[in-house]
């Protein structure tokens, strides 16, 4: 495997331009998503799916501050936009529960869905402790962000990074971009973004870090990210273990039945 690549998106220079999006579709050849307005904000796509490998999310807040003109309280709004994506996680519970292999790792450790392999079982959607993982309607197939597995091979950056006027998305070696994400951390720490954090960068949280991590300006529910996420395949072993002693103890427990019930007939 050759060094491993991944996103790092900084949500705090997101400016929601959809851009991401637009060339996401383009290069994949994914269809439209319907062009259906939500109502809810300036969004057409809702969530990530078998269609929208990136999803630009606009969350509105609104704040109450202190006006220093008039000391009165003034309600303002803060947008909170971010690009989301497949996390390309170390443990992979999508990988773990494919049967047939149409899921794999490639050698640059992200994980790639064979969409001429795949017979549309279904199990990697519940096993996505994100929610990434959908069928396509009318398709039945699996379907998710590749990370641009082609360009990649062909020595070019993804195409949603590309396109990233501000740098928001950016793709490199992970190791290197855990180090820029640490920066611009402490940068907005010192410029007084209390709330800044990192989310799916380390190693040792529950999917063993995230190949496509986020810098985050509010609690990772606001961005509709799960706060601890674990594999889901995580007790998979254990569960097997316990199974396979219940199973033991059955076989041992006819056993003992069936002997006993023959010592009776000789009787």
């Amino acid at each position: 495997m050759t060094e491993r690549m991944g996103f790092f998106t900084d949500t705090s220079v997101c400016i929601g331009c959809k851009a991401c999006e637009v060339a996401c579709k383009e290069w994949n050849q994914l269809p439209d998503d319907g062009f259906v307005f939500e109502a809810t904000s300036y969004d057409n796509t809702g969530q990530l799916g078998a269609s929208t490998w990136r999803h630009v999310a606009f969350i509105e807040q609104t704040r109450t501050v202190r006006m220093k003109e008039d000391e009165g309280d003034s309600g303002v709004d803060r947008w909170l936009m971010s690009s989301d994506v497949c996390k390309h996680c170390t443990h992979a519970a999508c990988l773990d529960v494919c049967p047939t292999g149409a899921l794999f790792r490639t050698e640059f450790g992200t994980v790639v869905v064979q969409e001429d392999i795949c017979n549309g079982c279904g199990y990697c959607v519940p096993a996505c402790p994100f929610g990434v993982i959908d069928r396509r309607e009318g398709d039945g197939r699996a379907w998710k962000c590749t990370m641009c597995y082609d360009r990649q091979r062909g020595g070019l950056e993804p195409a949603c990074a590309k396109a990233c006027p501000t740098d928001s998305i950016q793709f490199g070696p992970l190791d290197e971009l855990r180090e820029r994400a640490e920066d611009r951390l402490e940068r907005l720490h010192a410029d007084g973004h209390s709330e800044a954090r990192l989310y799916g960068e380390s190693p040792d949280d529950g999917v063993g870090g995230a190949g496509a991590f986020f810098l985050l300006l509010d609690e990772p529910e606001v961005y509709g990210l799960p706060p601890d996420p674990v594999v889901t395949t995580r007790d998979l072993p254990s569960m097997w273990r316990w199974a396979g002693a219940a199973a033991l103890s059955v076989a041992g427990a006819v056993a003992v039945a069936f002997a006993g019930f023959r010592d009776g007939g000789r009787r």
